[in-house]
């Protein structure tokens, strides 16, 4: 599409790291969304859209049939993820958090944490 502002593309082909995912959500939304909804309305949103997700994991992976029509398989979940992570997304950049930052700690945490803990679970055995 030749309107297309090469800002806010991204090749689908290449890597994107958590803040040029960052950068791009806040670009988008400057240029096509406008403004970004207030946090408690994209609170709101995100909600929606894990719900959109555990709906499709539900009948993908659960006990739940699909009805005629509904989208399903790995391009219907990873629509559905994007967009959790969309939403994810704009809710940091509008916080101002940083996700890169964040996720490290997370993982730091997570590590420390939970060094021993998986491997000693018996039900994962």
């Amino acid at each position: 599409m030749s309107d297309t502002n090469p800002e806010i593309t991204q090749d689908a082909n290449a890597s994107l790291s958590i803040a040029q995912a960052q950068a791009l959500v806040d670009a988008w939304i400057k240029t096509v969304g406008v403004r970004y909804f207030s946090e408690l309305t994209n609170t709101a949103v995100l909600m929606e859209e894990v719900g959109e997700l555990a709906r499709l994991m539900s009948r993908s992976y659960g006990d739940q049939s699909f009805k005629a029509g509904e989208k399903q398989g790995p391009e219907a979940l990873g629509e559905e993820m994007a967009d959790v992570l969309f939403v994810l997304i704009c809710l940091a950049n509008q916080t101002g958090v940083d996700l890169t930052e964040a996720f490290t700690r997370s993982m730091e945490k997570k590590s420390k944490r939970d060094a021993d803990r998986h491997k000693n679970n018996p039900k994962l055995g």
